[in-house]
């Protein structure tokens, strides 16, 4: 299906206000033509994982709402719900009848249990030495018909994990995925993310990342499906920048994860040469952002594109500012020289140490390069670390992960970087020069333009990163004005 190529609010369904009710109340209040889209976290019943570990799709956690106030959202927005197709929780029905019957159950194929992988049903060290890890090691013991049994987890915070990875090339899984694209189309959701969706291959002697050729099996089946629905897919992938683009020339829209990285350098730098090279050879078909739920990719999403020696230094100054750092655990997929960072956990804002106009910066070089942009919650709001919250979870993106009630929203309003931010989202999301071509020019290093335009419309970004000046020019029923 055609996307609107408007702003897309992504917000936790309890982050602003509460629940999806006051979620769409914030909309109407506080960002009136701000946003066309709306990508909501996990809004199901979960039992871990802040909602990616759901028990079902098929319903919605009461403390959130109803599938009717999701239908309301939809009516005026874009919707975008996540599908985590690579895992389950493991208090799924699916999970729990497996559990309690073995081998009888009519999940038991849903699942990968070390005898799909080994004959002899017995753990090959080496196999696992090559796996991207997310986790110490990719399994946990549970015991399944009494029996201690080990069942592939690539993610999760516990041992064992409560997410459980689905087998995707089982026929009562794609059953599974039928139902939920058939409740999502009947609720008028347009869009679903694709969550984890590299971990679904699995093949011994490889990564078990984006094997191919069964990702792209995998990914022809699933488009089929969402066809059907009219749904459009948004494959989630961190990687570098050639699987990107594979995904791309196929067609897909898929995440710009260099991008947050690269404004991030550009402005400790002050130098936009890297950006403007970057800028020079691009896919188009992407979605951009700044900041998510998780934190800024570094590894492996710009491996091959930054020295590490330059990563660490945009690394220690985000540290420096209250971020805290993901690892990458296997030592294969880090750097020769052992950089390991995966992400850099904490708010956009913060890592800028809080300035204004750098942050104004940022965010206008984010919507004015080709793309559809999302724009986190947190970072619509300029939001700051949020300490206390990490502490008490003990999970370092509860930084960037702040519940707003609706007093600490109407404060974030009236104050003047929101203010800019309001208006710039607006001109984005509503100027029809974004509809037409692109350009860009970087004449000095400090100095980066880009512009958009339109028959007679044009929407212009000058940006002097000296100064942190930002200056944006636009045409307006034949007049020209500033923003």
């Amino acid at each position: 299906m055609q996307l609107p190529n408007k702003i897309q609010l992504i917000t936790y369904p309890d982050s602003l206000g509460g629940n999806l009710q006051q979620l769409n109340e914030t909309l109407d209040k506080h960002f009136k033509d701000c946003f066309g889209g709306v990508h909501i976290l996990p809004p199901f019943p979960s039992t871990g994982d802040r909602g990616f570990a759901p028990t079902t799709y098929l319903k919605i956690e009461p403390e959130f709402g109803t599938w009717m106030d999701i239908e309301d959202i939809a009516e005026r927005f874009c919707v975008c719900l996540d599908v985590m197709v690579n895992h389950v929780s493991s208090q799924s029905d699916y999970f729990k009848d497996f559990m309690e019957k073995g081998k009888e159950s009519i999940y038991a194929d849903c699942f990968y249990t070390f005898d799909k992988f080994w004959p002899d049903g017995k753990l090959n060290q080496n196999d696992v030495d090559q796996v991207f890890l997310r986790r110490p090691k990719p399994y946990s013991t549970y015991k399944v018909a009494g029996q201690d049994t080990e069942v592939w987890t690539t993610f999760g915070n516990t041992d064992p994990s409560e997410q459980i990875d689905l087998d995707v090339n089982s026929p009562q899984v794609h059953k599974i995925f039928e139902q939920i694209f058939a409740t999502f189309s009947k609720y008028k959701i347009q869009m679903i993310r694709l969550d984890a969706v590299a971990f679904v291959t699995k093949r011994m002697g490889t990564s078990c990342f984006f094997v191919e050729p069964e990702i792209d099996q995998f990914l022809e089946w699933i488009t089929k499906l969402a066809d059907r629905y009219n749904i459009a897919l948004l494959p989630e992938v961190h990687a570098p920048l050639e699987i990107q683009k594979k995904l791309t020339d196929k067609g897909f829209w898929t995440y710009d994860f260099v991008l947050p990285y690269l404004i991030l350098e550009t402005l400790f730098s002050r130098s936009a040469d890297k950006l403007a090279e970057y800028l020079t050879d691009r896919s188009h078909k992407l979605f951009t952002m700044l900041d998510c739920h998780d934190g800024v990719p570094v590894k492996p999403d710009v491996d091959g594109l930054v020295d590490s020696k330059d990563a660490r230094k945009v690394v220690d100054v985000c540290v420096e500012r209250g971020s805290k750092l993901s690892r990458v655990l296997s030592k294969s997929h880090q750097s020769p020289d052992g950089f390991d960072v995966h992400q850099i956990c904490g708010t956009y804002y913060s890592m800028l140490g809080c300035d204004d106009d750098a942050y104004y910066a940022a965010r206008a070089l984010q919507l004015f390069v080709p793309g559809i942009p999302q724009v986190y919650y947190v970072g619509a709001l300029a939001g700051v670390n949020d300490m206390e919250r990490e502490a008490e979870v003990g999970d370092i993106r509860e930084l960037n992960r702040h519940n707003y009630e609706i007093d600490e929203i109407e404060a974030a309003m009236t104050t003047p970087i929101v203010q800019r931010l309001k208006k710039l989202f607006q001109l984005r999301n509503n100027h029809h020069a974004f509809n037409g071509e692109f350009s860009f020019d970087c004449p000095e290093p400090h100095l980066l333009s880009l512009a958009w335009h339109h028959a007679e419309e044009y929407c212009c970004l000058d940006v002097n990163l000296q100064a942190n000046k930002t200056t944006i020019t636009y045409s307006e029923n034949g007049v020209d004005k500033s923003l």
